[in-house]
């Protein structure tokens, strides 16, 4: 059993002790310790929402009995997506939100991911305020004739879909002309309600649904990667279809899946919905260290500049707002799109990709032609607990000083000339460093990222 309490919220797998797995007393704990930090800035109400996942229902009463116990009324959005919570936040002026979910994470877990006033991840100050408020138990709940009031609003992944709609850069009139033949695959989770939903109303000429029946048990491993999403690959070919769609149970990362039956790459959705964004918006962009070169290259070619954020959606956001970025982004998939919120929204996404699409007139293989070719290999190697891995990483940075080096969150390494990178990043939680490389072909990437392992054995022999 597993809990996980950090500055973002708490997340977890159900059943099992208090303090050990994401047990009643825990959520009902780390809930209040939230309400009572929205109570301490004069917020009245919170919205919530969820995720299809079987232990759904179950959080959520919890999370709403106790946030109405400390006198604060409470909008549920019910089965919703992560994007469409942090909409509603500023919508109805609430003093915050809590979207149920444990986003990728199979089904036995479930979180509660935590947003700000403005409908935005709360930052790593409050995130620690909040944790000191869970830990002290410093709670004070209300009288029974001042406890908060419960409200069901079904209706924002409609006003959600609106919004979007009325953008002036989604085209809905072109993606209708384009008459796309689209699979989506949203792993029986709130995907399958609002996707479907979503291109009808773009005009999409057919639809074909894969596990879109909202019953939270997940048909395969939810995280939209290469390998667990085989199926749906096959289908897109054999069918003839324009496009496959997936996405993961709350909605914020989006792959895509070619003509060919091939991935897109999750890496190069932001890619190609930035190189939308660009062509009808000058400006600049982010995304973070671990994500793809690419991006850089087509926004210096569009005349704007590119920042890299630390790894955390958080980060990006405040990197985004500090570089006035008209698009940004995480390459999870992770697309951040200003005009409408600060927060990555896979609906938003898939609007300005079909735009993309029906405008260029391309196939969705062509289109990722387009683009510049990198590859990313993900390792990591285990050290031993004695081992001081920041010591590790200083003469990793040590060895490649002549290079650029960054170092806002653990060791990028830029080779410039090579037009490649390696990214070193310890984890909080257990002695390992994840190794990120890109290069201009896999062996090449596979054989930056050997190296760098090659050189950290070399300094823990030393």
């Amino acid at each position: 059993m597993t809990l996980i309490k950090s500055i973002s919220g708490i997340r977890g797998t159900i059943g099992g002790k208090p303090g050990e797995a994401l047990t009643p007393v825990d959520i009902v704990k780390f809930a209040a310790a939230y309400g009572t930090w929205v109570k301490s800035r004069k917020g009245k109400k919170i919205v919530i929402g969820r995720d299809a996942r079987i232990s759904g229902e179950m959080v959520s009463a919890l999370v709403t009995s106790t946030l109405q116990g400390l006198g604060l009324d409470v909008i549920d959005l019910g089965l919703s997506t992560t994007p469409t919570v942090e909409i509603a936040v500023p919508i109805e002026k609430a003093g915050g939100g809590i979207i149920l979910t444990a986003s990728h994470n199979p089904s036995q877990w479930n979180a509660l991911k935590l947003l700000n006033n403005k409908g935005e991840f709360i930052s790593s100050e409050d995130g620690v305020e909040i944790l000191k408020l869970a830990q002290n138990e410093n709670f004070d709940f209300a009288p029974v004739e001042k406890l908060g009031r419960y409200t069901k609003n079904h209706h924002y992944i409609k006003k959600h879909i609106e919004l979007i709609k009325k953008h002036k850069l989604v085209d809905v009139k072109a993606i209708k002309k384009a008459k796309f033949h689209i699979v989506v695959d949203a792993v029986n989770s709130s995907g399958g309600i609002s996707v479907p939903k979503l291109l009808e109303e773009l005009g999409v000429k057919k639809i074909k649904k894969l596990y879109c029946e909202p019953t939270g048990h997940f048909p395969h491993n939810p995280e939209p990667l290469p390998e667990n999403i085989k199926e749906i690959c096959k289908v897109v070919k054999n069918g003839k279809f324009d496009l496959g769609i997936v996405v993961d149970p709350d909605v914020d990362r989006l792959a895509l899946v070619m003509e060919d039956g091939k991935p897109f790459g999750e890496e190069y959705t932001l890619v190609a919905v930035a190189d939308y964004v660009l062509g009808k918006k000058k400006g600049n962009t982010v995304s973070n260290l671990s994500s793809t070169r690419a991006l850089r290259d087509i926004t210096e070619r569009a005349k704007g500049k590119y920042k890299a954020a630390a790894v955390g959606e958080v980060n990006v956001v405040n990197l985004m707002k500090e570089t006035k970025a008209v698009i940004g982004g995480e390459g999870n998939g992770g697309v951040i799109f200003p005009d409408l919120h600060y927060g990555r929204d896979a609906l938003m996404g898939i609007a300005l990709f079909l735009t993309h699409l029906a405008k260029t007139k391309m196939k969705a293989s062509e289109l990722r032609r387009q683009y510049p070719a990198y590859f990313i290999s993900k390792n990591k190697i285990e050290l031993t607990p004695e081992i001081n891995v920041d010591k590790v990483l200083e003469a990793v940075k040590a060895k490649y000083q002549h290079e650029q080096i960054i170092t806002i969150d653990g060791v990028k390494i830029d080779f410039e000339k090579k037009r490649e990178w390696v990214h070193l990043r310890k984890s909080n939680t257990e002695p390992i460093i994840r190794i990120y490389a890109e290069s201009q072909s896999e062996p090449k990437a596979k054989a930056l990222a050997h190296q760098i392992i090659k050189d950290i054995q070399e300094i823990i022999k030393r």
